[in-house]
């Protein structure tokens, strides 16, 4: 009698075999054709969750896949280690962040060794290492020599809680992304960038396989606009600005200009504020300050605003318009400023009736009766009201008028977009410090290459006082200048963590490099990676960033390729009785206690099987514990010893069966595993098992013929489940390792079924389901749905008109 599958022992034991004889390591030299398949590594917050298993284990499944047919797959694993949350827990808990960090990373390398993937570890990547983040600053230096790097005082996101600098990405409904704390706006001196480079390029995404939603996104995150700048006139004789230009893709309402609307922090809003007004407008600035860009710009939150007490001239009819400020209106977006015209803008419109301002209607609805509508009209329609240009069509008056404002020097065409630089300023202490020197002679310096990396101090002190901590530490901040070797002070902000994240893809290519931030020919062997794998939740943060940097990188000679990521899959999320995981609602599932107790690859094949991948699923212990069984069967069924019984007469009858449904599981399998449709493959896995187990209990094939079909399921199987397959494979007697094996390959003649279902239908409804000879051609299957008695009740005595044939599927009569 055989033993019971031990799940523990049995895994220990391999993943022990695995480590020892180097399975997994990653031959730069290999022969065989490259394939890069890479998960987004994860952040170092000391525990993986079930969460983290399922971007990793399918992810994991796959590359085994492609490894068993014949690719030299690139898997790797590395850990995103900079960032606030270990700065915070340096605090609450008075532990260095270093210490914090390393301490996460050994326990979160446990769980992944345990998880039994085919990660080289000699490639792992660790972003908070002076030897990984020397290269981040290189690259920074090698923005800033590029024009891509500049400093510059502007307003940004300011967490008072975390009391860091956030992305606009990073407020999330008014909101820090990671404390949910308010946030508020501040004006620093800050390091960005300039992304806006490369913002039509980034907006296409040409020969990608990518998600449509993820390509929707991050054009909608470029926000790419043409439109019309247009300048109108300030009224006050004795100020130096002459003009206000506003930037508005609806030229053809020019006419209908009756107020004006700055951003609370445009340059001109001193100016032009009076002594009456002077305290409401202060007070409004204060206010405004308290809100996020992603707050102020909100379809549902109510605008308000307040007058300054003056008036610009609006050129085209020399009408005077007066101007208001409104935290509607960004100083980033545009020009800060923008014309209103409530008759046709639903947000002007709002803003007009609160503030009983006039709502002058230059573009007239269908059978409009001259009256102020009772709300904004924005489709087109005749002009009126707008001078020479009355009675054209609105949407050919945009040409005319933009020409026309051209052609008296009011005006230009342009083209305007949402996306801002990407500020890489960080006020904090864990991350990479940014290579720069403040020196009273010499100005801003770029630290020399040579000096690099910049080391963070094992001795800053830890307080949120709103600036970096390596502010306060004179060992770090004091330094020579390397232009004129004066006194200097170093930079003390930090690199955004998304920098890090922005390149680390190339550094597993060659990961212990030290010529430079990776081999260029390895690059360019291994890169772009030809699936990635990852939250949809980064569409416009990291998948971003990186995009752009490879492009930068391109443009300076660096790298020969034009986009990271060839294809992009998003997995789904795994919920708790039906509730996203949260440790404040105490649902989190920890992979540790399943493991120790059913086995990694039990975890493996349920994490696949609950669900499409790319929707997730709920995890349910019972669910589990079936797989566990399954595994059980099929030890059992490989194993036990298999008895023939009465082969002689029925084996060619059974053999045939069984080496269809062999091949039918083969191509099942293959295509859902290329479509990573991993939990149909499990079920055709499943159906071939349980298939099996009824020729294993009636002996109804040779011994020889039923090794072949279980050889073919382990094989089929260990990309799932790698220990238990590898375990079965070597008491077999088989030679190490089944992972070694080639993915089996279908014969298209074998999988052919003899008969296949045919659906007839007669005027549009199914009235018979025939077995037919899977060989049948079309005149035969006309015939027989003609022949069938079900189908003769509703064709006797009519007129066939029509008889459709869709190959091997349906018969369709049309009859009168």
């Amino acid at each position: 009698m055989i033993d019971k599958y031990n799940p523990v022992d049995v895994e220990s034991k391999w993943q022990k075999r695995w480590e020892e004889s180097g399975l997994y390591r990653v031959d730069n030299n290999a022969s065989a054709p490259k394939w890069y398949a890479l998960t987004m590594f994860p952040y170092t917050s000391g525990d993986l969750h079930i969460g983290h298993w399922y971007a990793m284990a399918p992810s994991d499944v796959y590359a085994r896949f492609k490894r068993m047919q014949g690719y030299n797959v690139l898997h790797p694993i590395g850990f995103d280690a900079f960032g606030l949350p270990a700065e915070n827990a340096a605090i609450k808990r008075g532990i260095h962040p270093k210490d914090w960090t390393l301490s996460n990373i050994e326990n979160m390398r446990r769980q992944l060794k345990s998880l039994g993937a085919v990660y080289d570890w000699d490639r792992e990547v660790i972003t908070c290492l002076p030897e990984y983040y020397k290269w981040t600053q290189w690259f920074f230096l090698k923005m800033w020599q590029a024009g891509l790097a500049y400093r510059a005082k502007a307003p940004v996101n300011w967490c008072p809680n975390c009391h860091a600098v956030l992305a606009n990405e990073q407020v999330v409904n008014g909101e820090c992304w990671r404390c949910e704390t308010p946030v508020i706006r501040r004006d620093l001196e800050q390091w960005f960038f300039r992304i806006t480079k490369y913002a039509d390029e980034l907006m296409r995404h040409d020969g990608l396989d990518w998600p449509e939603r993820i390509k929707i996104m991050q054009a909608n995150w470029v926000g790419r606009s043409e439109g019309t700048e247009i300048s109108f006139a300030l009224e006050h004789a004795d100020m130096e600005e002459k003009e206000i230009r506003i930037f508005t893709t609806r030229p053809d309402t020019i006419f209908g200009v009756t107020f004006m609307v700055l951003a609370p922090e445009h340059p001109l809003v001193q100016k032009l504020t009076t002594s009456e007004h002077k305290a409401e407008v202060e007070a409004y600035i204060d206010k405004a300050r308290h809100c996020s860009e992603i707050e102020r710009l909100s379809t549902e939150r109510k605008k308000d605003g307040v007058f300054t007490g003056s008036y610009a001239i609006n050129q085209l009819n020399n009408e005077k318009v007066p101007i208001w400020i409104a935290d509607y209106v960004l100083l980033s977006y545009g020009t800060g400023a923008v014309m209103a015209v409530p008759a046709h803008d639903e947000r002007d419109f709002a803003f007009a009736k609160k503030y009983q301002l006039p709502v002058k209607v230059v573009v007239a609805p269908p059978q409009w009766d001259g009256n102020v509508p009772d709300e904004a009209y924005t489709e087109p329609g005749l002009m009126v009201n707008s001078g020479q240009f009355d009675g054209t069509e609105s949407t050919s008056a945009k040409t005319a008028i933009s020409e026309y404002i051209e052609q008296q020097g009011w005006g230009k065409r342009v083209v305007s977009y949402k996306l801002r630089d990407w500020l890489v300023s960080r006020q904090r202490y864990w991350g990479a410090p940014i290579p720069a020197v403040y020196c009273d002679k010499c100005g801003i310096v770029p630290v020399p290459e040579k000096d690099l990396p910049v080391l963070l101090p094992d001795d800053a002190e830890f307080k949120p006082t709103g600036e970096s901590p390596l502010k306060s530490n004179p060992g770090f901040v004091d330094t020579t200048c390397p232009c004129c070797n004066g006194p200097a002070k170093r930079e003390t902000d930090t690199m955004d963590t998304f920098m890090c994240s922005s390149w680390y893809f190339m550094r597993y290519t060659s990961p212990h490099f030290t010529q430079g931030a990776f081999d260029t020919e390895q690059v360019k062997k291994w890169m772009p990676t030809d699936i990635y794998t990852g939250g949809a939740e980064h569409a416009v943060m990291h998948l971003f960033y990186s995009r752009f940097f490879v492009k930068a990188l391109r443009d300076m000679g660096l790298v020969s390729f034009n986009e990271p990521f060839k294809r992009l899959f998003n997995q789904g999320t795994v919920t708790h009785e039906h509730q996203k995981m949260s440790k404040s609602k105490g649902n989190v599932v920890n992979p540790d206690k399943y493991v120790s107790e059913l086995g990694a690859d039990t975890v493996r094949a349920y994490l696949m099987f609950i669900g499409p991948w790319e929707q997730g699923g709920d995890w349910d212990d019972s669910g589990i514990y079936g797989l566990s069984r399954w595994l059980g069967r099929i030890w059992n069924l490989a194993l036990d010893d298999y008895e023939e019984k009465n082969c002689e007469t029925t084996d060619v009858a059974n053999l045939k069966n069984l080496l269809r449904l062999m091949h039918q599981t083969i191509r099942r399998a293959t295509e859902d595993m290329e479509r990573l449709r991993f939990n149909t493959m499990i079920s055709a896995l499943m159906e071939f098992s349980n298939y099996l187990g009824k020729i294993h209990d009636a002996g109804s094939v040779q011994r020889a013929d039923y090794n072949k079909a279980v050889c073919t399921l382990l094989r089929l199987l260990a990309p799932t489940a790698p220990h238990f397959a590898e375990e079965v494979w070597s008491r077999l007697g088989y030679s190490y390792s089944i992972h070694n094996q080639r993915w089996p390959e279908w014969d298209p003649a074998l999988a052919q079924d003899d008969e296949i279902p045919l659906v007839v239908q007669v005027n549009g409804k199914v009235r018979d389901k025939l077995m037919v000879p899977s060989s049948v051609t079309e005149t035969e299957a006309k015939n027989l749905a003609l022949g069938s008695p079900k189908v003769q009740i509703f064709t006797d005595g009519k007129k066939l008109v029509q008889a459709i044939y869709v190959p091997r599927k349906l018969v369709s009569l049309v009859v009168e």
